[in-house]
């Protein structure tokens, strides 16, 4: 059966970078994105001219119907689902709790959170013995993020949560689901915080004395997702240079 991959938010960043990947490692990926039309139609382009099978897709998977309609749409023009990768996540400004308001804080859950709650639910529905689905969670995770973007790290420990009994849940079905926790990686998602270099000053702190690539952590996925990882399932892998 071929493979195929549906990849939330990878217009840009670490999911654009393993939406290339993928592809090039033969699936047939459906390149999802709620705003940034452009820039998904440029990686569609990238992978399309490289030979590989992909689509693009607007889409809020925060959404419920959203959601349905993705999964239709990606069985319709490239063949059954089998492969999830829950990538889409947002972070506001740089601020310490006690300034984040309640509108922000349920912001951000709903599109890092609940998007992957509704895909991984509809994932689970659809797929057989065989599939898998890699969550991207944070660092953040672990460190809190504080002073910077406490909602941002429990939206991501919330995923890590999911993304543990949703592997119990699927493992007597032959499904795997794991998650890779990226660190400071140079993507465009610091900008959105307010301060662009902020793996650069950050990057003393990491033991391996620099920043990720968006391809680094694109590698992590595509190995959990394959069949060289067939017995590794529940794992949360982190990506962070030994930060």
């Amino acid at each position: 059966m071929d493979k195929n991959v549906i990849i939330t938010g990878a217009s840009r960043g670490i999911g654009a970078a393993t939406a290339k990947l993928l592809a090039a490692k033969g699936y047939g990926v459906c390149i999802n994105y709620r705003s940034r039309s452009q820039d998904a139609e440029q990686v569609l382009a990238a992978i399309r001219a490289a030979g590989g099978r992909a689509m693009a897709l607007a889409a809020d998977v925060s959404v419920e119907e959203e959601v349905t309609r993705l999964f239709e749409a990606a069985e319709a023009q490239l063949g059954p689902v089998t492969h999830l990768v829950n990538n889409v996540g947002i972070l506001a400004t740089q601020s310490p709790l006690v300034d984040i308001s309640l509108e922000r804080f349920n912001h951000i859950l709903t599109t890092n959170v609940t998007s992957c709650f509704l895909c991984s639910r509809e994932a689970a529905r659809r797929f057989e013995a065989g599939g898998a689905i890699d969550n991207v969670s944070s660092a953040a995770a672990r460190t809190g993020a504080p002073n910077e973007y406490v909602d941002y790290a429990a939206s991501k420990g919330a995923m890590d949560s999911l993304t543990l009994g949703l592997a119990k849940e699927l493992a007597p079905k032959g499904i795997r689901v794991n998650a890779v926790r990226p660190g400071l990686i140079h993507t465009e998602i610091h900008a959105d915080g307010g301060e662009p270099g902020r793996v650069d000053r950050l990057a003393s702190r990491i033991p391996l004395g620099r920043g990720g690539d968006p391809e680094e952590v694109a590698n992590a996925i595509a190995w959990l997702l394959s069949d060289e990882a067939s017995f590794v399932t529940g794992s949360l892998l982190d990506v962070a240079g030994g930060f």
